[in-house]
């Protein structure tokens, strides 16, 4: 089995992985719903695609805030 004879400097371990990185995603507006999605793709807001509305989509329902919410307290 091979073993390096000398230590990978952070300068030629940098260079070797420049080309390793995270690239941007590319968004298009929905025409339907104007939100970011991928381009090719349904939209997960409205399921529309392509003028077509193809699957439907659930309406969440999101949680109540609870107002006046009353703390007990301890006797002493």
């Amino acid at each position: 089995m091979a073993v390096p004879k000398k230590k990978t400097t952070r300068a030629r371990r940098g260079k070797r992985r420049a080309h390793i990185k995270l690239a941007k995603l590319a968004l298009v507006s929905c025409p339907h719903c104007k939100k970011p999605i991928l381009p090719h793709r349904v939209c997960s807001y409205c399921g529309w695609y392509k003028g077509k509305e193809i699957i439907e989509i659930k309406i969440k329902k999101g949680k109540k805030k609870e107002k006046g919410k009353k703390t007990k307290k301890k006797k002493e």
